[in-house]
């Protein structure tokens, strides 16, 4: 009985650092799928006279090398655009949220993940 008492404490201490641990990791999910879309981006822009407006213009995916992040191009013109990795699935309760880059890097405006989030 001790015993089982003994493990249930220690589940309640390290399972939720085990869970925040995880979503920290897959962070680099979406941070590692903004880097190609910036790439894309400026290599579709060297070519035409607007940043692309959809991910299949791209090549890319709606969803981050492993999924556990959506990716969608919020906003894309002649000088500028907005790239999103909205948390999905077993990520989706990540405290960090929505992680944004635009033609300058990292966005960390309004309710976007902030600079500490990014950090790997």
């Amino acid at each position: 009985m001790i015993v089982v008492a003994v493990v249930g404490i220690l589940t309640a201490i390290a399972y939720p650092s085990y869970t925040a641990f995880i979503q920290k990791s897959r962070r680099g999910d979406a941070i590692a799928t903004l880097a190609d879309f910036r790439i894309e981006q400026e290599k579709w822009r060297a070519n035409n006279i607007t940043y692309a407006t959809s991910t299949a213009s791209l090549g890319l995916s709606g969803s981050s090398r492993d999924g556990y992040y959506t990716m969608a191009i919020v906003s894309a013109g002649s000088s500028a655009y907005q790239v999103t990795a909205a948390p999905a699935g077993a990520q989706s309760t990540d405290t960090c949220g929505t992680f944004a880059i635009d033609e300058n890097g990292p966005d960390y405006s309004g309710s976007n993940a902030d600079a500490d989030c990014w950090e790997r």
